[in-house]
């Protein structure tokens, strides 16, 4: 008969595959950003100087971090809420058996599966000024046209819209799931007790497709912080840092200003603000999701 340590080790030996690549891809990895954020350091040199809190105390003492952190927020909540809200409605339409129906779902569900930098290239021809399909279509109402990425205050804005195009259809795909999922029986029964569309709809459908809004609500919040394709190819984080996320502040610190030390601290802001909204998130999760 095992004994209970060779029932441990036994089961050690058989979870080692997995631990490993996690040990060496990313414990590891994330150990040494936090030592990199307590030195100096310009990636050449072969000394690293210890300089202990002198980097966050620069970051917090920075006003482009500050501003980097206010782009954050409203990238996060300029594309996570709207993608949310647009994949519901979006599925709710294309939710019928019409033979038609999984062609569009297809045409919009593609964005997802396109390259992030061909699509920011495309679109950035779109935004142009003088020339660009955007102003083009704004001028059929009457209106002026915008500067959009060359503008401080559209940039973040054409980098959202951009953000949402792509993203929408995959949110889409995750809530049809889900309304195909739902018991037929309790709609049935709502609507013998008279219960129109909208009171269904939000006291029935709403709660049981709880944990794929959850689920989606976490994943876009992530990705929001770890955007990078869209803005570099289009902004650059300009103009005047309108669209200078963290993760972008990052990359200008460690790749074009060659620190690396500051650059490992942003890095460390974003794990604990990663951190800190899964924390949120899941205690939240336990109060307002429905598991059926």
């Amino acid at each position: 008969m095992k004994t209970r340590i060779f029932r441990e080790t036994e089961a050690l030996l058989f979870t080692m595959p997995a631990v490993i690549p996690l040990l060496v891809f990313w414990l590891g990895p994330l150990g040494y950003i936090f030592y990199l954020s307590f030195t100096d350091w310009d990636f050449m040199s072969p000394d690293k100087l210890f300089v202990g809190l002198d980097n966050y105390r620069y970051l917090l003492g920075n006003p482009e971090f500050y501003q980097a952190l206010k782009v954050t927020a409203l990238f996060g909540l300029g594309s996570v809420i709207p993608i949310l809200v647009g994949g519901l409605l979006l599925a709710l339409l294309m939710n019928s058996k019409l033979r038609t129906s999984g062609i569009y779902r297809a045409f919009i569900f593609s964005p997802w599966v396109t390259p992030t930098v061909a699509v920011s290239i495309v679109w950035s021809w779109i935004f142009q000024p003088d020339v660009g399909y955007a102003n083009h279509v704004l001028s059929w109402f009457g209106i002026a046209g915008i500067g959009w990425l060359q503008d401080s205050n559209w940039a973040l804005i054409a980098i959202l819209i951009v953000t949402l195009w792509k993203s929408v259809g995959w949110a889409m795909i995750f809530y049809l799931v889900a309304l195909r999922n739902l018991p037929s029986d309790l709609l049935e029964a709502a609507s013998i007790d008279g219960a129109g569309a909208w009171r269904s709809f939000r006291h029935i459908t709403l709660p049981l497709i709880s944990p794929t809004t959850f689920f989606l609500a976490v994943i876009l919040t992530i990705q929001s912080l770890q955007a990078y394709d869209q803005i570099n190819v289009m902004t650059q984080g300009g103009p005047a840092g309108s669209t200078r996320t963290l993760l972008y502040l990052y990359y200008q610190s460690a790749f074009e200003a060659f620190n690396v030390g500051e650059a490992s601290s942003v890095a460390v802001v974003i794990i604990l603000i990663c951190v800190l909204l899964s924390g949120c998130s899941f205690l939240i999760g336990r109060k307002m999701v429905h598991y059926q």
